[in-house]
């Protein structure tokens, strides 16, 4: 579990760890909420807002942003960047730096088993359905179903991973 106080690891008092979390050297976590026997790697951040479910890994170098939620299950690998925004800007239309009121986050989901690989990044708005498979270096700009593998920019349907 993580020490508060360790210099290596900024979790902010607001955010809820289950219990046997492990969490590495060199994160920032802050209003988040991270699920039982979940792994966080190095060099993640993770926002206020994200919930990650129960036994998922974050691997290292990833950034979750506000507006996720991961459920049970899920693997995220190196370096995956999530975007919550459809339209980033810096300032406004009066050239005044943007606050929280001049955007909208727009919502993702990562459904329970999924498997992200690294260096994916993925778009707002969409939902990686249960057991897919997004893969390395992917751009993810809409819905994966559920079991499907995908892959590419944009990331384009594979194949379906049959029942087993």
């Amino acid at each position: 579990m993580a020490c508060l106080s360790d210099p290596n690891r900024r979790i902010a008092p607001d955010v809820q760890l289950g219990e046997g979390v492990v969490v590495r050297h060199f994160v920032n976590l802050y209003g988040c909420r991270i699920g039982e026997g979940t792994k966080i790697g190095t060099f993640v951040e993770i926002q206020r807002g994200v919930t990650i479910g129960r036994n998922c890994k974050v691997s290292s170098h990833t950034f979750i942003c506000e507006g996720v939620t991961i459920e049970d299950g899920v693997f995220v690998g190196h370096n995956v960047t999530f975007v919550n925004d459809r339209y980033p800007r810096a300032t406004t239309p009066e050239g005044k730096l943007q606050g929280d009121e001049d955007w909208e986050c727009v919502p993702t989901v990562v459904r329970r088993g999924a498997s992200i690989g690294s260096g994916v990044t993925l778009l707002c708005g969409i939902t990686v359905g249960e057991g897919a498979v997004v893969g390395a270096g992917s751009v993810v700009t809409r819905d994966v179903p559920p079991r499907a593998i995908v892959a590419g920019n944009p990331a384009r349907l594979v194949r379906i991973i049959e029942e087993e």
